[in-house]
């Protein structure tokens, strides 16, 4: 049986009235096409889902089809901002059809492009060292917003090919919280029939919604997942964010243990150093013992600084030292991320609007 249609009434903070959602095309799949009465609904998702292929907003379908069509949204998210760093990054504003405004992040290398995208306006979890947290929470995208930033990132800097896209969903918002929208613009993004983006090239990254990791590990196609830890004890972690206070770092640890991976998958644990306060040996081994018993690689991240949080990063001989204390303690997979974007308020945890 086909999909619900998603037409659906989302709030914003913003405005009184409540914004009404039409049916969207980046929203569906071949069989909600077919029962739309789609005469040839694979093809009419392929040329939907392929942003080389729009024709001036217009899509190339059937005369049928066309006509079909006319009952959908084939508006996608406006791009309404570029801004480049020095490294080649570069920061999308966009605006959605209710007036809302979310940012992404393109970063090209080496032939790749990873797009780093938002799943809410703004986040409801309060962690204290992001900037995104200080809008509070506006609402959740919508599954073609979600798409739709994809898509319009595409069009506009590339890659041509989805085989050279990894997205990750690790810009505005706890994803894991907008897990309906989440699933739905995973399973469009990967048809075979539109971009066939590979699920082990999708990373969806939360701060520690519980019940939500056990949902995700059932979905198909599954994403990778990334666990933000940030803090070794629950005193430590709740300080910094809220959530430990509902899921404490054992419950988030047997979640982590009961997570599906696949062979040779690891999930990412992502720690954010923050100056005096994690970065201490200490906190080193208790993480690498904290991560022992599920499958990982831990990716350390020197605090990128902003406007909105007085945290500052630790030194480069601080963040060598953590490295070397937890290898110490526990042979893993480790990495220091260096994070692109930064001249730019691009960086991991500085997305903020204005």
């Amino acid at each position: 049986m086909a999909a619900a249609l998603p037409v659906l009434t989302v709030s914003s903070t913003s405005r009184r009235a409540a914004f009404q959602a039409p049916p969207s095309a980046y929203a569906l799949l071949p069989a909600d096409l077919d029962a739309l009465g789609f005469q040839n609904p694979q093809h009419a998702f392929g040329q939907l889902q392929r942003p080389w292929l729009w024709q001036a907003g217009a899509p190339a379908l059937g005369r049928s089809d066309r006509a079909q069509s006319q009952q959908l949204s084939l508006t996608p998210p406006r791009l309404v901002a570029k801004n480049s760093g020095a490294d080649g990054s570069t920061k999308l504003l966009f605006e959605l059809a209710s007036g809302d405004r979310v940012e992404a992040v393109h970063m090209p290398r080496a032939g790749r492009v990873t797009l780093c995208i938002s799943s809410q306006v703004g986040c409801a979890m309060g962690c204290t060292f992001c900037a995104t947290a200080s809008m509070g929470f506006g609402r959740h995208l919508l599954a073609q917003e979600i798409v739709g930033q994809v898509l319009v990132a595409m069009h506009e800097l590339g890659p041509r090919h989805p085989g050279d896209l990894t997205l990750v969903f690790m810009g505005m918002g706890e994803p894991l919280h907008n897990l309906e929208h989440v699933a739905r613009a995973i399973q469009v993004l990967c048809h075979p029939a539109g971009l066939g983006l590979s699920a082990r090239r999708i990373t969806v990254s939360t701060s520690g919604l519980v019940p939500e990791i056990a949902e995700l590990g059932r979905l198909e196609p599954r994403p990778l997942l990334a666990i933000s830890v940030n803090g070794t004890t629950d005193e430590q972690r709740a300080a910094l964010m809220p959530v430990n206070r509902r899921y404490p770092l054992s419950e988030l640890r047997t979640a982590l243990e009961r997570f599906p991976v696949r062979p040779r998958e690891r999930i990412t644990v992502e720690y954010v150093l923050l100056a005096g306060i994690n970065d201490s040996p200490e906190d080193a081994r208790r993480l690498a013992n904290y991560c022992a018993s599920f499958p990982h690689q831990i990716n350390l991240i020197p605090f990128n600084e902003h406007r909105v949080a007085e945290f500052r990063a630790p030194s480069e001989a601080v963040v060598d030292e953590f490295a070397r204390a937890v290898l110490a303690e526990r042979r893993t997979v480790l990495t220091v991320r260096r994070s692109r974007g930064r001249d730019v308020g691009a960086a991991c945890g500085q997305l903020v609007l204005g």
